[in-house]
């Protein structure tokens, strides 16, 4: 029957690939990828010969009328991101909402995701949270951070190493000094890493170490 599947793909460790998330990318009909040229190095490695075609936030949009056609038409379709599960934090929402819309069934399959792993080793509660993503980087990045403050969940944040500092630095303005924070690094991958403490330690931790890689902020809630 026709669909689309939403499959993650590993966030660093290609031994997290799931057999289930394999079988699914050989039997579509044709395949989704946010860079065709980094999921062509996860296919030819598992030996999937799909058909793949580009799919990202600067064509979502314009696509999306034609890859509803396809699936229509009676087409499988499997949506799969750099890393990770789509549509957290990457392309995927808007396709996923206009096949509910149109009636289309959607599976998604479980397995990798930054955030999880991130949150579940910070140490910091965890039966209650909010994801926030990427921070406004400039417009609204202050009325973010002002609503933030008053937040009593813990918060998970996702950062780029060049900007690590200057939020670490935002935090302990607007959050407060002694805010338990948790910094994860390159999670699943050879030189993964967490740093825990205040707001301010770890601020210190990485003005004096600059950052490599992916990066998960968790982030005590206010108590």
């Amino acid at each position: 029957m026709s669909k689309l599947y939403l499959v993650p793909t590993p966030i660093g460790n290609l031994e997290d690939m799931t057999f289930r998330a394999i079988r699914v990318l050989k039997e579509v009909d044709f395949i989704l990828a946010e860079d065709t040229r980094t999921s062509g190095k996860l296919l030819k490695h598992f030996e999937i010969g799909t058909q793949m075609h580009s799919h990202h936030m600067h064509n979502e949009h314009k696509s999306i009328e034609g890859i509803l056609n396809r699936i229509r038409n009676g087409e499988t379709c499997a949506l799969i991101s750099d890393a990770g599960t789509p549509a957290i934090s990457d392309p995927g929402f808007l396709l996923t909402r206009a096949c509910v819309e149109h009636n289309i069934k959607v599976d998604c399959l479980p397995g990798a995701t930054a955030f999880v792993p991130a949150l579940v080793n910070s140490g910091l509660p965890n039966d209650k949270f909010v994801f926030e993503g990427f921070l406004p980087v400039k417009k609204g990045r202050q009325t973010r951070l002002l609503l933030l403050a008053e937040e009593t969940r813990t918060m998970l944040f996702y950062e780029s190493p060049h900007k690590l500092v200057k939020t670490l630095g935002h935090f302990v303005e607007y959050f407060g000094a002694n805010r338990q924070v948790s910094v994860s690094r390159e999670l699943t991958k050879l030189f993964e890493e967490t740093i825990r403490g205040t707001a301010t330690e770890v601020l210190t931790h990485y003005t004096n170490k600059p950052p490599k890689g992916e990066i998960v902020i968790v982030v005590e809630g206010r108590r």
